[in-house]
């Protein structure tokens, strides 16, 4: 068993319950901002200790990239039967104008375990470029998404922007919507609900990494 200190402790719960809710683990910022560090630096050393003792281990390069070890790992599950297994829709290039699950948006078809989500997904998004590698959502992954018409700030999206559908991190000030990258070469996409054909096409629930 682990010897952790009460705060390697505070931290590790806060990146499991991240996980649960989002799908995803916390960038240093946001487990200092929770945690009343003074810089995401203090949060990077917590997460180095852990990592030096085997409870998580840390990706180079991006903000998100913590995984669970050992114990503190999810359980492997057996393998699920066929009965007990989801059919998502696969999106690929949206058509303009189209309802994101019209027909000729999908791709295939994946059967899943429902339980490798936060939440029930009602489709997968193939994610194209870069503009949220920093949250460890990459090129080519596959987003799991539950179709919602609201979202809260923070939450990552799938959004529509006229004739174009987007992933991003969603925040609302006012009348005016953001739509935040998670890399620091693509610009924040502002919103003007009374001006854009704007629609929330879904929140994203969970990620399938496909290996070529």
């Amino acid at each position: 068993m682990l010897k952790l200190t009460a705060r390697q402790e505070q931290i590790l719960n806060l990146i499991k319950d991240a996980i649960e809710n989002t799908g995803f683990p916390p960038t240093r910022a946001e487990i200092a901002n929770e945690l009343g560090f003074k810089s995401a630096n203090a949060a990077e050393e917590h997460l180095q200790a852990l990592a030096r003792k085997g409870a998580i281990e840390i990706a180079a390069g991006t903000s998100r990239g913590i995984r669970l070890l050992g114990v503190h790992a999810e359980p492997a599950t057996p393998k699920v039967p066929a009965a007990l297994m989801m059919s998502l829709p696969l999106i690929g290039r949206v058509a303009a104008g189209s309802p994101i699950l019209a027909q000729e948006n999908l791709e295939a078809s994946y059967s899943v375990d429902p339980a490798m989500f936060a939440s029930k997904p009602d489709y997968l998004l193939k994610v194209r470029g870069e503009s949220m590698r920093d949250a460890g959502i990459m090129d080519g992954d596959l987003l799991a998404v539950k179709k919602v018409d609201s979202a809260k700030n923070g939450q990552i999206v799938v959004a529509r922007i006229g004739s174009e559908v987007t992933v991003k991190r969603y925040r609302k000030t006012g009348s005016t919507i953001e739509l935040l990258p998670e890399n620091p070469d693509f610009n924040v996409i502002t919103v003007d609900p009374e001006a854009d054909e704007f629609a929330l096409e879904g929140l994203a629930v969970g990620l399938m990494r496909t290996w070529h």
